[in-house]
């Protein structure tokens, strides 16, 4: 049975990895890798490295950011009375693409899954309780993924915080269920916004 040279085959075990790759898409991105020259090998690794060093959870929001407390959440211009929770890192930046909402962020670094030993306990869910209790905050927009462990996140942050005298919304479901917000294009994401609609008892 051919096998690459281990260095390649080593490469490709770790390309496979990534979410989403597969062997094919691996094996690609290992030759593609191999066509580069040193120089070009070297910025990647340096951007890696960089990214690994400098990079890190803002203790506000939990964003992502090289600052402390991250550029959204010392932004004046934001509006105060609005906090939007997501799932992950990257659904702020899907939100922010559509220019429609200007409030502030809260990330919960993912959501319940029980097959992945992810329960009410790792979302910490009293960090966002305190945020609550130290904001203005008029609306809490639950931007939750329209899955299976989205809606269960979605449910027990409701339940977290039902008592507290704000509003409490739901992304509108233009977003096709079972789909995750960073696959969705702007449109549907800035009317899923639009269309919120409040989570009542």
């Amino acid at each position: 049975m051919f096998e690459y040279a281990k260095p390649l085959h080593d490469l490709i075990e770790q390309l496979r990895k990534f979410p989403g790759v597969g062997m094919k898409s691996a094996q690609r991105m290992a030759f593609y890798l191999l066509s580069l020259s040193q120089a070009e090998v070297d910025k990647l690794i340096e951007a890696i490295t960089e990214v690994k060093k400098k990079i890190f959870y803002c203790s506000v929001c939990n964003n992502i950011t090289h600052i402390d407390p991250c550029a959204l959440c010392t932004d004046p211009q934001r509006n105060d009375e609005q906090l939007c929770v997501v799932e992950e890192p990257f659904n702020v930046a899907s939100i922010e693409k559509t220019g429609v909402f200007s409030g502030r962020y809260y990330v919960l670094q993912g959501s319940l899954s029980p097959i992945k030993g992810i329960g009410p306990d790792e979302l910490r869910l009293e960090k966002l309780v305190n945020r609550i209790k130290s904001g203005k905050f008029k609306e809490l927009i639950i931007a939750t993924n329209p899955t299976a462990d989205g809606e269960a996140t979605a449910v027990l942050i409701y339940q977290t915080l039902k008592d507290f005298p704000l509003k409490i919304t739901r992304l509108a479901m233009g977003l096709p269920v079972g789909a995750d917000l960073d696959f969705a294009d702007q449109l549907t994401i800035k009317k899923a916004l639009e269309g919120r609609t409040e989570i009542k008892s």
